[in-house]
């Protein structure tokens, strides 16, 4: 079985559309999301610098927009993925590209709440200052005992042996000099304490935008990052991302099903790279392939076709 993963904040990287602009029709698609949300995802995705796409109102649609764009030009019709594709799970913000590629919502509906999903979410971390840190390595109970005690919470439980502190950043400073015994901890380029109750004020204004979204059944099973349930109504997709913008992310449960489900092939949409070294700890018996660029298309293709 095949399955697609998109990742989340923090995996942008300076220039990371340039590869795909060269393809006509990404080009265009990246054009017309960008008169759409009003942001120019080109520019954003080719020259601009490391400080402005780490602002979580820039990263957070020009990852969605990368992932949607590795999907189509993988399968420029969305009907090729649907007797080929199992299933589909994305990390945060990762989740609207997955609801979009299970056309649970359309691109362009994607690209709508992620924008505003971006600006609420900026908003909400300029209230306090916030960040978050991963925390490698470390047994795990060791671990949540010591972002317990310092009041920050484990906002990414990313399995593979990461775990993903978030709050304060006097705590997450004080974790980083005494970090948990066998552990080492890194601060992550995202500007907030995000999934954690620093996030609660964005969360009705989606509410609100999302109560006027579409939603359709999905084509492809999205696996939700809540509890790693898998998830078949569209609307029922759409509620719980909007609800996990507060809570916790528990990717290593996603990962789990994904097991479960017996997955023999995973490929990370763009920008790729983080999710699949994830399961290469977690879950190394399924086969991975990061789709860094329109490069690797071809190889994309083959992998897809032995794993359908």
């Amino acid at each position: 079985m095949l399955a697609f993963i998109a990742p989340g904040q923090g995996a942008q990287t300076p220039g990371m559309l340039t590869p795909w602009i060269a393809k006509p029709e990404a080009l265009e698609l990246l054009k017309a999301w960008s008169t759409e949300i009003d942001l120019d995802l080109v520019r954003l995705g080719t020259t601009a610098d490391a400080d402005e796409i780490k602002d979580t109102a820039n990263a957070q649609p020009l990852i969605v927009a990368a992932g949607l764009v590795g999907a189509l030009s993988l399968f420029p019709h969305p009907s090729d993925a649907f007797n080929k594709v199992g299933v589909t799970a994305g990390h945060s913000v990762g989740e609207l590209t997955a609801a979009a590629g299970a056309r649970a919502i359309t691109a362009e509906s994607a690209m709508v709440l992620v924008r505003e999903r971006g600006k609420e979410m900026a908003k909400a971390s300029a209230i306090t200052p916030t960040g978050m840190s991963a925390i490698l390595g470390g047994e795990r109970a060791a671990v949540l005992s010591a972002i317990s005690t310092l009041g920050l919470t484990a906002a990414n439980d990313n399995g593979a042996g990461q775990i993903v502190a978030a709050g304060d950043l006097a705590a997450l400073a004080a974790l980083s000099e005494n970090p948990p015994e066998g552990a080492r901890v890194r601060a992550l380029a995202v500007a907030g304490a995000f999934h954690t109750s620093f996030m609660e004020p964005a969360v009705e204004p989606l509410r609100t935008l999302a109560a006027t979204i579409q939603t359709a059944p999905t084509t492809i099973s999205v696996i939700s990052n809540k509890d790693g349930e898998v998830v078949s109504d569209g609307g029922e997709v759409l509620t719980r991302i909007v609800n996990q913008i507060a809570n916790p992310v528990r990717w290593d449960l996603c990962m789990q099903t994904l097991k479960n489900l017996g997955v023999t092939g995973v490929i990370e949409l763009p920008p790729a790279g983080t999710l699949v070294g994830l399961l290469k700890r977690g879950a190394p018996e399924i086969e991975t392939f990061a789709l860094k660029s329109a490069d690797d298309l071809s190889a994309a293709k083959e992998f897809a076709g032995r794993h359908a």
